[in-house]
């Protein structure tokens, strides 16, 4: 909201996706480092170009402030190394997890118990003291949140965690690096509903089409890669 698609996507998901595969690659090296790395390099790209599409819409952002690009920094870095944490507290065997470990499950459970829990502290925050946009109360977000904009708040929630559960199970198969890495997918997923669902560059000027098809060609080929370090 405050940088704009084209600065926010390629800083804070490029570099979170970066510094996520690198994270996680030293704690538990598995899989084709070059592989690994040039699928990473690929992914990156794709963001770069989809951000480039963005900024050519009408009313696409061409500039960024410092604190939109400080933000989207600050962002990035906390979403590639939360995975870390997560993956570190794992049984390097699923089956025979040794004490202290968790299994995917007890994972996610207790990973929800954060988020539910960290949610007071830093929604209440920013609720008051946002960052962009206008202060809000409690009584707000009963008072202006129907049951329907509720209900899609819960099934977005729902569909994330399902999402992690997966990602989670598939680590112990792929090795936590190659797993955070196919995470990325979810950005070209939120992509294609952009381009093929919302019409999002219906208006976009002559030429934009190539950039997309650009966009899902590195996509596709830097994902493939990715699953071909494991198989490597």
């Amino acid at each position: 909201d405050v940088a704009g698609m084209s600065v926010a996507f390629p800083i804070g998901i490029g570099l979170a996706l970066v510094i996520g595969v690198v994270d996680n690659y030293l704690a538990r090296p598995i899989g084709n480092s070059a592989l690994l790395f040039a699928g990473v390099v690929l992914v990156v790209l794709a963001i770069v170009v989809n951000a480039i599409a963005y900024r050519r819409l009408p009313d696409g952002k061409s500039t960024a402030s410092l604190k939109g690009i400080l933000l989207s920094v600050a962002a990035g870095i906390m979403m590639g190394f939360f995975y870390g944490f997560v993956a570190k507290s794992l049984a390097a065997d699923f089956a025979d997890p040794a004490a202290g470990q968790l299994t995917p499950y007890a994972a996610v459970f207790v990973f929800s118990l954060g988020i539910l829990a960290s949610n007071f502290l830093w929604n209440s925050f920013f609720m008051y003291r946002p960052l962009a946009g206008t202060a809000v109360s409690y009584g707000d977000y009963f008072r202006m949140g129907n049951t329907r904009l509720h209900l899609i708040g819960l099934l977005g929630g729902a569909i994330w965690c399902l999402g992690m559960s997966f990602n989670i199970l598939a680590s112990g198969v792929a090795g936590p690096a190659i797993s955070y890495g196919l995470g990325q997918g979810a950005t070209l997923i939120a992509a294609a509903w952009g381009v093929f669902i919302w019409k999002e560059f219906a208006a976009a000027p002559k030429g934009t089409d190539r950039l997309l098809y650009l966009m899902f060609l590195f996509f596709f080929v830097g994902l493939a890669m990715i699953i071909l370090a494991r198989l490597g």
